[in-house]
């Protein structure tokens, strides 16, 4: 029963990833509409950024399947 309620709490990690991935997409725009010649750049930085907080979202998701298929 613990292991469940375990592997909830890890799935919680993509609401984080989702709402971070969120704000920083809104940021991101922000940053381009007001230096359109940093485009490139800005944009390289939000991939690495958001590739970054995805990545803990899956780990968080292994971790949930680990815990209920794993026991």
């Amino acid at each position: 029963m613990l292991t469940v309620i375990g592997a909830a709490i890890a799935v919680f990690t993509g609401i984080g990833a989702g709402v971070g991935i969120g704000l920083a997409t809104g940021k991101t725009s922000e940053a381009i509409a007001r230096q359109p010649e940093a485009a490139g750049q800005i944009r390289s930085t939000f991939i690495l950024g958001a590739a970054l907080a995805e990545a803990t979202a899956i780990y968080g998701f292994i971790t949930a399947l680990a815990l209920i298929f794993l026991k």
